[in-house]
Formats: C-alpha cells, structure tokens, sequence
C-alpha cells in the first residue's frame, strides 16, 4: 500500500470510485437511518410509559454497549467473510431487535441486540472501503462515507420526529405500528447489501479461541496506540464520536428546555447540525489530502468553543445558524483524521481488525460519556451550564492534542 507520502498531493475526489463503492453507500445510508428513526421512535415510547429522562441515554448506552464488548470479536469476523454479505446477515440482526420491541422486550435490551449488529457491521463497512479504494481516495470515499451517515442520521431524525408526531397519532393504533416501517427499511439495506461486488481480499485464519482473540485484540489495539499518525488520529475521533453522541441528546433537552420545543420538533432541529456536518465533511473530501489530517485539530477547538455560544441562544432563528456552523467544523475535522486512522490500521493490521480497533476505542468514549451525562441529567444539572462545561472540555481536550502533534513534529 502507498504510504501517507503518495496520498499527500491530492484527495483523489474528482477520480472515479470502484464498483460497489456506491451501492456500500446506499446500503449504508438505509442501515443508519433506521437506527436513527428508531431511536427517537424509541425514546417516545419511554415517555408514553412514564419513564425517566435519564432512561434516554441508557438506550444509545445498551446500542453502543456491544461495539465495546464484542470488539475483540467483530474484527476477526469481518476478515473471515465477505464483507458485504456479512453486512446484510448484521441487518438481519437490527431486524431481530425491532421484533424484539414489537414482542414487548425491554427497550434498553432490544437495543443491546440492534447494537450487536451494528457493531459487527462497522468493521465489515470500513473495512471494505479500505479494501475496495486507493489510499490517495480513502479521503474522498470517508467524505462520501461521512455526508451519508450524517445524511442518515438527519433524515432519521426527521423520520423518527415524523413517526411520533401528534399528526400522525391517528394513524397508529399504538406507538409500536411504526416499528413495522422501519422493519421494511432495514430490509432494503440488506438487499443493497446483498449486491455489492466481493472485493477479492482475504486474510490468514486466526484462531477462534476466546483467550486468543482477547490477546490479538489487545496487542492490535496497542499497536495502533503507539503509531505517531495512528495514535494521535485515533485519540481525535475517540474524542470526537464521544462527544457527537452525547451532543445528540444535549441538543434535543437543550431544544425542549430552553426553546420550549416538543420532541418532535426537537428531533427536527438536530437537522441543523447534521447539515453542517454534511458541508464539512464534503469539503474535506474535496479539498483535504491525506497527509493534511493532522492540521484540521484546529477545528475541533473550534467546535467545543461554540457550544457556549449556542447555550446562551434563546432565538430559533439564530440557533440554527449557529448549529449549522458548529456541524462543518466537526465535519472537517473528523473525515480527514478518520481516513488517516483507516490508512494506518490497514497499513499496521488488517481491515477488519483495525477498524474493530477503532469501534472499541471510539465506542467506549460514547459509553463513558453517556454515563456521565446521564448522571448530571439525574442530579438535575441545568443544561446550559452543562453545554458550556461541555464545549470548553472538548476545546481543551483537542487542544492538548494539537500540542502533541506539534512536540512529535519537533
């Protein structure tokens, strides 16, 4: 493989990506907004029962709970099947959990099983990304990547939103008839699955041995750690996904308490943020080569310094705007470092592995972040003091990164 050198020049966007490349996408998009929709069809479900809001979070904690256990697992799985077939069985597995929900199970554990197939499906995504694109595009193709994850997840949101709606309440003879979409959405994306080209790749057989994988797992996910590029890019999307998770949740209290939104209005307004998110990303895609990730941290402080600002904003019309910003500065910041995490795993370990690597650490951030939110939420923290301690703690965090980078450049 090219070394990071060869994919500096140019991000390769305005070449042609390979066969399959698109309908990956496709298969992807469909995938994610489902879990999207589903969460907030969920989260209705949980105040239709009276629960507690702190129950809110737990249900991405019990999704992102599998992407952390099953890490040392997924990797090994990714590598041992086509990817693109095993992508489809993991839709299967999504499919698994709404029926769960529609059979009366628990929220929280129906999630667990949804989570579990999007954990083994992660690895399986990325992973053939790595195989089917050049390094000098993994740029561009994380662009496309990016622009339809957060594609997905505002139109979830939004679909979501729609689903709860009081507009459509007479349509439903009770909240879990929507389920039933959903259902048929997940099936799309396994057949668009079901269609993508084998990339060719095959991997050495590892053993299966449960102590065998945790040493594998253990001594790839340190490998990567100690990598100069590998390290310092995976410590930035870890950080990154934790926060963009917890800010999911954020955004939509933030919406309901301090803009006087109902829920489904709320959902609605993460559309801004996914937005922005979608033009940050695309431009990176575009603009940003390879050997230029490192310099985008500086939009990480960017990003927690904003969210201050957008605390103390009481009109809609200003927020949006704000929102929007907020989202292209993530944008630019995470596709870039992401694709030069991908580079170095592919280049330290093999594709499935390094990107369960990545699922691990990134998922585990989510995990600790969650439970720390829903914490200060149960202790009734007020948002907006919680925004702003929020969005200065990232700026630090990315900031102490900046700081490595520049003392490992020295």
């Amino acid at each position: 493989m090219p070394n990071i050198a060869d994919a500096a020049a140019a991000p390769g966007a305005a070449e042609r990506m390979p066969a399959g490349f698109h309908r990956l996408i496709a298969a992807q998009f469909f995938s994610a907004l489902a879990d999207n929709a589903l969460l907030i069809v969920t989260m209705a479900l949980l105040q239709q029962r009276g629960l507690p809001a702190w129950w809110a979070p737990l249900l991405k904690f019990g999704f992102t709970l599998s992407y952390v256990v099953l890490a040392p697992v997924v990797g090994p799985l990714a590598d041992a099947f086509p990817k693109a077939r095993l992508m489809a069985w993991m839709n299967g597995v999504k499919v698994l959990g709404v029926l769960a929900l529609l059979g009366g199970a628990n929220p929280i554990a129906a999630f667990v099983i949804v989570g579990f197939g999007a954990a083994a499906y992660a690895p399986a995504k990325y992973g053939l990304v790595t195989e089917l694109v050049a390094s000098r595009q993994l740029v561009a193709a994380n662009g496309w990547l990016e622009v339809t994850v957060v594609c997905a997840v505002l139109l979830g949101t939004v679909f979501g939103g729609v689903l709860v709606s009081p507009a459509l309440a007479p349509l439903w003879q009770h909240r879990l008839d929507a389920l039933h979409l959903l259902l048929a959405v997940y099936a799309l994306a396994a057949l668009l699955n079901l269609g993508i080209p084998d990339s060719g790749a095959r991997y050495e057989a590892r053993s299966i041995h449960p102590l065998a994988l945790l040493r594998d797992f253990r001594e790839a996910n340190a490998t990567l750690w100690r990598d100069a590029l590998g390290g310092l890019s995976l410590a930035a999307t870890t950080l990154f996904w934790g926060a963009g998770a917890t800010l999911q949740f954020i955004v939509l209290r933030w919406a309901q308490e301090h803009l006087g939104l109902p829920l489904h209005q709320a959902s609605y307004l993460q559309a801004a943020v996914a937005v922005g998110v979608v033009a940050g990303a695309a431009a990176a895609g575009r603009f940003v080569a390879l050997g230029d990730a490192r310099r985008m941290l500086g939009f990480g402080v960017a990003l927690g310094l904003m969210l201050p600002l957008v605390a103390s904003v009481r009109s809609l019309w200003l927020a949006v705007p704000m929102l929007v910003i907020a989202g292209a500065v993530g944008g630019l910041m995470v596709v870039p470092l992401n694709a030069l995490l991908q580079h170095r795993g592919c280049v330290l370990l093999t594709a499935g592995r390094s990107i369960a690597v990545q699922g691990f650490n990134e998922n585990a951030s989510i995990l600790a972040m969650l439970a720390l939110y829903a914490a200060l939420v149960a202790i009734d923290l007020p948002i907006v003091p919680l925004m702003c301690g929020f969005g200065l703690a990232i700026a630090l965090a990315i900031g102490v990164l900046m700081r490595r980078a520049r003392c490992a450049r020295s």
